[in-house]
């Protein structure tokens, strides 16, 4: 069966890529006779080159041969940008005069605001925040110091927040910390609450700059933090381990979490020696990290653990206590750790459904119903399973929005969006989109369906699918869930026995249809197929897979459907698992099952990767959009997750 397929696939790639190359062949002669030279649009890359190089004189050189090309304001912002030192406020009005209220006066405003702060003109800058409304950090602590410079007692409230964070805070923060810590304002309690969080994080550089707040004697040694990175069993098994000083502690706590990142089981046994001399807060903290590693590797002893250390965690632990009780059908443990939860937290759709599948499993029905019903008109993925619970009735697509074309038009003459279409002209995607997201802030529902259109009409699919998606009660659905290279797909989908819905949904969250999409890790194209896992799969299909084929439309699609098809074999058949395949592995997809069978949207709920599992959701998700709007009969959303066999879970 395999081998008739390998056929098949080898004899419609063939004729495709003839077909896509005589495509290319035709509009490459269009081109060619149109005469245009493109002169303006390589002056601009130019001078984009010359800023990001810092060679001014070569973008003073091609400015003025711009001034009338669409993204002219791009170019004056990189001289402006290059010279900002000697700049005067007056350069920054005329600038922001000139652009009007457009993302490079935003710039401009926000560049000029950190300038006035290193010149440390508090008065100027103070002035000035009116302007501008970023949520930048950097901005907000050279703030913060010219207020404190003002006599502002606001500061230290507003500073704490900024302080306790386990990363690494922009120079600008420095003195206002400083200041803090010199006035008392900032404890050695707190300074060692931070070192805990930067430990938490893996940040070993910044916990070891932070012992430079600390009384001398009070320290870590930083070899010593070296050492348990290095082997943290070996220091807890050290007769001269201690926990008598502060620093003592952390180092054992430290040693401690990070032993039960890879062997949980001995981290507990090894904390069992020495608890009794914690403070009952340090205890509830480092038995909720060994309950949230052992949660990580599905570990059946998590809920004991957890238990140990209490409900004083955090969300992201709580998050995992509910998680493992979901594995141990715990549903009474899965709705206290969600009320556990902060109001935030506790909000998102995701422990939404979750609280009210667990009422419904404790016989309380009323409330958990109220609690679906209220999540079931949203449109996610557990809007679609709450939807479910409540009933099998097939709800109705939202009725499309009919544009006009007046609306359209209006918003394609936007400035905002024809920058930001003239840099996907150009190939520049990212500068592109962060104008179309300012271009589509604060529309209404019938602008952003008229954005998404012109976006189609570009074939710019990210686009239209990131502004129809934004919509609150005008949808379009065609937009949301394109379906272009539908000759293709259907092909791939007829000759390997593949649902074309469960295609359509991977690839909208692999690349949202950008055929040059390609990840920081290397994947390319539409599936976005390694290189590596391309020469593989193309070796097994007798194609050629070289390094600029594998984006093509043909080839990629012939190569990711292939291994979906791969997956779906090797993975007991069930699009979820392959799903999950996908994205991080065929191996880690079946560690993650569990002794037991599991039901589907469990094994998703637990999957241990925050991307992958975010991937597994969105994809399912989709499939049952496409599913719809191609027309075919009717699967839940809970069919199709289906039931996850038991294994033999990886988890030591």
């Amino acid at each position: 069966m395999l081998e008739h397929i390998v056929g098949l696939v080898r004899i419609q790639a063939n004729r495709t890529s003839r077909a896509l190359i005589g495509i290319a062949a035709f509009w490459a002669s269009i081109s060619a006779g149109s005469g245009y030279a493109g002169t303006e649009d390589d002056d601009f890359l130019a001078a984009r080159e010359a800023f990001q190089r810092g060679d001014i004189a070569r973008l003073d050189a091609v400015a003025p041969r711009l001034m009338q090309y669409p993204l002219a304001g791009y170019v004056t912002y990189w001289q402006l940008r290059s010279r900002l030192q000697n700049s005067q406020q007056s350069d920054i009005d005329a600038f922001v005069a000139q652009q009007g209220d457009t993302l490079l006066s935003q710039r401009a405003r926000i560049d000029w605001l950190k300038q006035l702060g290193q010149r440390r003109d508090w008065p100027a800058l103070l002035r000035e925040l009116a302007q501008s409304t970023a949520d930048d950090v950097e901005l907000a602590c050279y703030v913060l110091q010219a207020r404190r410079a003002r006599g502002d007692h606001g500061v230290a409230a507003d500073a704490r927040p900024l302080w306790f964070q386990g990363i690494v805070q922009p120079d600008s923060c420095t003195p206002v910390f400083e200041t803090m810590i010199g006035t008392g304002e900032l404890s050695e309690t707190d300074i060692w609450a931070r070192v805990r969080l930067a430990l938490d994080s893996g940040n070993l550089t910044l916990a070891k700059s932070l012992q430079t707040f600390l009384p001398a004697t009070k320290r870590i040694e930083p070899k010593q933090l070296d050492a348990i990175v290095r082997n943290p069993q070996r220091y807890l098994e050290s007769r001269a381990l201690s926990v008598k000083s502060h620093a003592q502690r952390e180092l054992a706590l430290f040693a401690t979490v990070r032993l039960a990142q890879t062997l949980p089981a001995v981290a507990a046994n090894k904390l069992e020696r020495f608890e009794a001399r914690l403070a009952p807060q340090d205890r509830a903290y480092v038995w909720n990290q060994i309950g949230l590693a052992a949660a990580l590797r599905h570990r059946p002893e998590a809920l004991d653990w957890f238990k140990r250390g209490g409900f004083t965690a955090t969300d992201r632990q709580l998050g995992w206590r509910a998680r493992a009780a979901l594995r141990d059908a715990d549903w009474s443990g899965v709705e206290q750790a969600i009320d556990a939860m902060g109001e935030r937290e506790r909000g998102l759709p995701v422990w939404r459904y979750w609280k009210g599948r667990a009422l419904l499993a404790q016989g309380k029905i009323a409330e958990g119903n109220a609690m679906l019903a209220a999540l079931s008109v949203e449109h996610h993925f557990y809007a679609q399973l709450a939807s479910e619970e409540l009933g099998p009735g097939l709800s109705a697509l939202p009725t499309i929005y009919p544009l006009s074309l007046e609306e359209i038009a209006a918003v394609e003459q936007l400035p905002s969006i024809q920058r930001a279409l003239k840099f996907y002209q150009l190939g520049l995607r990212y500068e592109g989109a962060l104008e179309w997201r300012w271009a589509t802030r604060g529309l209404d529902d019938r602008k952003l369906l008229a954005a998404a259109e012109v976006a189609k009409r570009a074939n710019w699919l990210d686009r239209a699918i990131d502004s129809a998606d934004r919509t609150q009660s005008l949808h379009d659905f065609n937009l949301r869930y394109p379906m272009p290279y539908r000759d293709v797909v259907t092909t791939y989908a007829r000759q390997l026995a593949l649902d074309e819905a469960w295609i359509y949904g991977l690839v909208r969250q692999e690349s949202r249809f950008a055929v040059d999409a390609r990840s920081s890790a290397g994947a390319r194209g539409l599936m976005q197929i390694m290189p590596a896992t391309a020469r593989t799969l193309a070796r097994r299909l007798g194609l050629s897979a070289g390094h600029d084929q594998i984006a093509t439309i043909d080839t990629n699609i012939t190569l990711g459907t292939y291994y979906l098809r791969h997956l779906l074999d090797t993975l007991d058949q069930q699009p979820l698992l392959a799903t999950a395949g996908y994205n991080a592995g065929p191996g880690r997809a079946r560690g993650w099952r569990a002794e037991k069978p599991l039901e589907g949207a469990i094994y998703a709920e637990t999957i241990p990767f925050n991307e992958t599992r975010d991937y597994v959701r969105k994809v399912m998700s989709n499939t049952m959009y496409y599913s719809r709007l191609i027309g075919q009969q009717f699967v839940t959303l809970k069919q199709r997750l289906g039931i996850v066999a038991a294994g033999v879970p990886n988890n030591e």
